[in-house]
């Protein structure tokens, strides 16, 4: 709690990122399944989609955690030792970034060679479908959309709770037993949004002495665009 003559001070945000941390629901537990087949992968290689916040990075950390995997940024590989990427299991994230960026899509597609050719298994990650990618070297896309995709949906009501759940607690935040039962029957279904929420829930429950009660839910979802109609009390 903050005094008259105090400013709140916002505590660092650390995402937990273990499998531990990782909720499966009926919604992600296919995507996880296909992940945790990773030995069994065709051709050695998944593409893990899905929306901003759905837990793709998550994911990779766990992933990397049993496989002894390397995660890199798409953007950058022009620079990076492609060799040394190769000689172990890799995961490239937000391979869509460089789309059109022709030194990058040529370094992907020698570490994509390079990789499978070493015999490692290789994940990559983005928002959307292969198909939907604007690659412009011909070779890259084609093997990029013959690629096996696992995706990872929008949060079913299970999943949404551990969601939201675990946000708070990444910012080390405890709401009133009743605020997450009632974000979930009222808030947009979408990872973002939660991620959304629970930054604002944070930043305003600084100043309020009961923290994050029910009525400050109402009043963070009233103020979305457009506002959730007839919120109840």
């Amino acid at each position: 709690m903050t005094g008259p003559d105090q400013l709140p001070l916002p505590l660092p945000v650390r995402p937990a990122l273990g499998r531990e941390d990782y909720f499966v629901s009926r919604s992600n537990g296919l995507a996880v399944a296909l992940m945790d087949d990773w030995r069994n992968w065709p051709n050695r290689k998944l593409v893990l989609v899905g929306p901003h916040g759905a837990g793709k990075t998550h994911l990779a950390h766990v992933w990397a955690a049993e496989t002894g995997a390397t995660i890199v940024p798409a953007k950058g590989l022009e620079t990076a030792d492609i060799p040394a990427l190769a000689n172990g299991p890799l995961c490239v994230e937000d391979v869509p970034a460089i789309a059109g960026d022709r030194p990058a899509e040529e370094a992907l597609f020698h570490l994509h060679n390079l990789t499978l050719a070493q015999g490692q298994p290789l994940m990559v990650t983005a928002q959307t479908p292969p198909a939907l990618w604007p690659l412009v070297i011909p070779d890259l896309k084609s093997r990029m959309e013959g690629t096996q995709t696992a995706t990872l949906p929008n949060p079913d009501d299970t999943l949404l709770s551990a969601v939201l759940a675990k946000l708070l607690a990444d910012r080390q935040c405890v709401p009133a037993p009743d605020v997450i039962p009632y974000l979930v029957r009222h808030m947009p279904r979408s990872f973002a949004m939660a991620r959304e929420l629970v930054s604002a829930l944070d930043a305003h429950a600084m100043t309020r002495p009961k923290g994050i009660t029910r009525a400050l839910a109402r009043e963070v979802l009233s103020r979305l665009e457009p506002p959730p109609p007839n919120l109840p009390e």
